[in-house]
């Protein structure tokens, strides 16, 4: 885990190449509170239109969220749809020159149609697909590998998303397989739900689900069996078809892969999830295995940041990029459960710019915190409720002692941290060894830095950076005849 957590603090940009069956993904919304009068149908009265990349388009922006520039090589038809998909990866600056007019078939629309009645909860009604299943001809596949030819030579990885729609033909995997192997290129592929895998023989690494494997081999693993079957699954998958690697993931059950120069089969489990929609997840893992080998990740911590990736994706509704950034507060909060909430520097900076990715308010605050009483607990709760994540920056016992004097802190910083990490209002806490915060604030660049007590804004540490960055300060009452100072008076009186 130190290794990929040392990789992801130092994460690289990458070239990718994707190719496969780019979609548009239509949501027709609206009102339906009426039936039809010539059927008893429901009426929509569509009053939103939204239009989002689909199937491979979805996982060229998984790329783009994990720093890669992302060249798309697939079909479109000669129709509107195919405007509104390369519009909609151009605003998210995906290459899209790749991208070949095919007159003779549609752009593969999925439309869905979804009603709000009566003010309720939205609801999907019903989904047209407008597709064709046929193979693209010898001239289109043409078209594709020059393209390919092209965008090579900048690549470090490709990656091949496969949803049955034509476009990846035996031929057309077969020569993308071979040019990359010969320009030490590695080949991921997220394959379709088929039984001969021959088109993808001599992939670097194939990333099926429990169901795709269990078509492909004939041999059943379901959650019950146990784990040497999964093991022969995949193992059977990889000597068939001359893959190097198979990770083959299993839902709550994680993953495995297995590779053909290691006899070893390495599990890597999952974390629960409050929520769980697999929508996504399949192009998550592919983007972030490939991702995860652009940056020299080890094969085992690959599939573990993956793992993770795909993990993080189940808990968003629909579909969803998720940032790198995510992916590595997500690693690093599991590798440091026991720390509770305890940041250093650079690994708040990881959580803040995840949270940036994710447009939250960011709030800071700081103080000693020597012996928590319901002043500090009021005024922190009350921090929490200005934005979405609350950093609390403490001073170290250094400079507690230079503020406070000689015997102060009452509680040392390890314990004043510990006992902050229990209050659900703070999301994390840092220390920090200099008489003010402003390194911390400098780095975090807070939405908003709170003080309480009798400060003005203009004599609160760092005011003028937050503002400077469009931030604010805010000052909080603080409650009456409550202190540290006086608690502990208090407590040698008694």
């Amino acid at each position: 885990m130190e290794t990929l957590l040392t990789t992801l603090a130092d994460w690289k940009p990458f070239n990718a190449i994707v190719v496969g069956d780019f979609m548009l993904d239509q949501l027709l919304s609206g009102e339906a509170t009426r039936l039809s009068p010539d059927a008893p149908v429901p009426v929509l009265k569509v009053t939103k239109q939204e239009n989002n990349p689909g199937g491979s388009a979805n996982l060229a922006l998984d790329l783009i969220a994990l720093d890669a520039k992302v060249t798309a090589l697939g079909v479109v038809g000669n129709d509107h749809e195919a405007e509104l998909l390369t519009d909609a990866l151009n605003a998210q600056q995906v290459d899209c020159s790749g991208l070949t007019i095919d007159p003779s078939r549609p752009t593969t629309v999925k439309r869905n149609l979804i009603g709000l009645a009566q003010g309720r909860h939205a609801q999907k009604m019903f989904r047209a697909d407008f597709e064709s299943n046929e193979p693209i001809s010898a001239d289109i596949e043409d078209l594709i590998l020059a393209a390919f030819n092209k965008a090579l030579p900048n690549a470090q990885i490709v990656c091949i998303e496969d949803y049955d729609k034509g476009v990846c033909t035996h031929r057309l995997c077969q020569e993308i397989i071979t040019r990359a192997q010969k320009a030490g290129i590695p080949v991921f592929v997220d394959p379709a739900p088929i039984k001969d895998y021959s088109k993808y023989h001599s992939a670097t690494a194939i990333t099926p689900n429990r169901t795709e494997a269990e078509l492909a081999t004939g041999i059943k693993a379901d959650e019950n069996s146990p784990e040497s079957h999964r093991e022969h699954l995949a193992r059977t998958l990889l000597e068939s078809n001359n893959f190097q690697t198979v990770v083959l993931t299993l839902d709550k059950q994680g993953a495995v892969f297995v590779q053909a120069d290691n006899p070893e089969t390495v599990h890597v489990p999952t974390v629960a999830r409050e929520v769980y929609d697999v929508t996504g997840a399949g192009d998550m893992m592919l983007a972030a295995l490939a991702a995860g080998r652009a940056n020299r990740l080890d094969w085992t911590n690959a599939v573990r940041f993956a793992n993770a990736a795909a993990g993080l994706e189940v808990e968003v509704f629909g579909v969803a990029p998720i940032p790198v950034e995510k992916i590595h507060d997500d690693l690093l909060t599991t590798h440091t459960a026991e720390l509770g909430k305890a940041r250093t520097l650079d690994e708040i900076m990881v959580q803040v710019k995840a949270a940036r990715k994710a447009g939250k308010k960011i709030v800071f605050t700081n103080g000693c915190f020597d012996v928590l009483h319901a002043g500090h607990v009021s005024l922190l709760q009350r921090c929490a409720q200005l934005g979405d994540m609350l950093i609390l920056g403490i001073n170290d016992d250094h400079s507690v002692r230079a503020l406070k004097g000689d015997g102060r802190p009452v509680n040392n910083q390890n314990h004043r941290a510990h006992v902050l990490n229990a209050l659900g209002c703070v999301d994390s806490v840092v220390l920090f060894n200099e008489n003010t915060p402003i390194k911390l604030i400098e780095a975090i660049k807070p939405d908003v830095l709170v003080k309480g007590g009798d400060y003005s804004v203009e004599t609160v540490v760092g005011h003028e950076l937050v503002i400077a960055n469009g931030g604010e300060v805010v000052i909080l009452d603080l409650i009456d005849g409550l202190s540290t100072t006086k608690t502990i008076e208090q407590m040698k009186n008694a």
